[in-house]
């Protein structure tokens, strides 16, 4: 008790980041009335301020308690985030072709989801650790080898979309970590011809690169007169149509018109992936916008926080969740309004998914311990 009260004393409260919670807080308080409104059921709302209850929980939690303290059980967090995913391959719960769920029976559990942030916890501690020798073929090729296995995992279940976050979050860290720029720069020269030659492949008939459905995404994107195109893009059209049938204002909450394309079933799963069109039909323009402002002051704060963070550990930390932030909702808002191929990723705070939203607030809970132990600002 002695030990957690010193720590308590220790922390610097008059620099605890307000902001950066009342961020969170709004922009999933919006997210759960736009749910209330994509769905006629209760029980999605309900849910997800159930979610956010216990997001607040954790995240006060989290906050209290010493992210240096956290950071000691990093193995941990590795080999539990390894164990959810081979349970998830071994016998998880499937839906629409693929398993990423694992039944508790009183909700569902994503553990791709909880992997970003486990992936963010250990890197910040194993860059942390080596980044004197973080450009030396051993340490580089134990991050590569590292972070490998997980990914391999979400892959399998499979789930392309949030491999290609946990990709770029991994990426981001590695930078700001202090990779060299000469391995940045070989890296690029390599990556990007495979890349070319990776995308041929892929676009050739038969190929066992992709799944089907995978493919057929990219193809129905790409090429409107294939057969599969209406099918594949039917989600995205409708919602570029409610988007833009939004005007400025949109046509508010739980409107009853006729004419919205929420109302009429054009869209499925509405409080998924796919929030960010229901907010431009029935809260506009000025709905979209506000969503992305409030999107990018959290990834701002959460920068601020690790610029002034106290060690390397607690930046990479931060930089590394504004990572998750930045590149979910970008690829998010991207697929909503059909400038990327169709992939299932839900936009953070506002879509529904407690996997998700709690994953979340554990991350702002990390970054806002950061910003009590921040160093002394000039």
């Amino acid at each position: 008790m002695g030990l957690i009260v010193n720590t308590l004393k220790n922390y610097q409260f008059r620099h605890l980041n307000i902001r950066l919670i009342i961020w969170v807080i709004a922009l999933t308080v919006l997210g759960i009335n736009v749910i209330s409104s994509a769905t006629e059921s209760s029980t999605y709302e309900y849910k997800q301020t159930l979610g956010l209850v216990m997001g607040c929980v954790v995240m006060v939690m989290l906050g209290l308690i010493s992210y240096k303290f956290v950071l000691r059980f990093y193995w941990i967090f590795y080999f539990i985030n390894l164990a959810l995913l081979i349970w998830v391959k071994l016998a998880g719960a499937e839906k629409k072709g693929a398993a990423r769920w694992i039944d508790l029976g009183f909700f569902q559990l994503q553990p791709s989801e909880f992997t970003k942030i486990f992936i963010i916890i250990f890197f910040a501690v194993y860059l942390n650790k080596f980044k004197d020798k973080i450009n030396t073929p051993m340490i580089l090729a134990g991050a590569v080898i590292l972070f490998g296995i997980p990914l391999a995992l979400v892959l399998k279940q499979p789930d392309l979309s949030t491999s290609i976050v946990i990709a770029l979050i991994f990426c981001t860290m590695m930078y700001i970590g202090g990779l060299s720029y000469k391995i940045i720069g070989g890296i690029l020269a390599v990556a990007i011809p495979t890349v070319i030659v990776l995308v041929y492949l892929i676009l050739q008939p038969n190929q066992k690169i992709l799944e089907t459905y995978q493919y057929n995404r990219i193809v129905g994107f790409y090429d409107e007169n294939n057969e599969v195109a209406d099918a594949i893009s039917y989600q995205q059209n409708n919602s570029i149509m409610a988007i833009g049938s939004g005007g400025l204002w949109g046509k508010g909450l739980n409107n009853n018109t006729t004419t919205s394309v929420k109302n009429g079933n054009y869209i499925s799963e509405p409080q998924t992936d796919f929030i960010f069109c229901i907010v431009g039909e029935e809260l506009g323009f000025v709905g979209c916008s506000a969503v992305i402002i409030l999107l990018a002051l959290i990834i701002f704060e959460c920068i601020w926080t690790g610029i002034h963070a106290v060690d390397t550990a607690g930046m990479i930390l931060c930089f590394g969740f504004a990572a998750l932030v930045g590149f979910q909702s970008f690829i998010n808002i991207c697929v909503v309004t059909k400038m990327i191929p169709n992939t299932g990723l839900p936009l953070p705070f506002v879509s529904y998914g407690l996997s998700s939203l709690l994953s979340l607030f554990i991350g702002v809970g990390l970054v806002l311990n950061v910003s009590l132990q921040q160093k002394k600002l000039i």
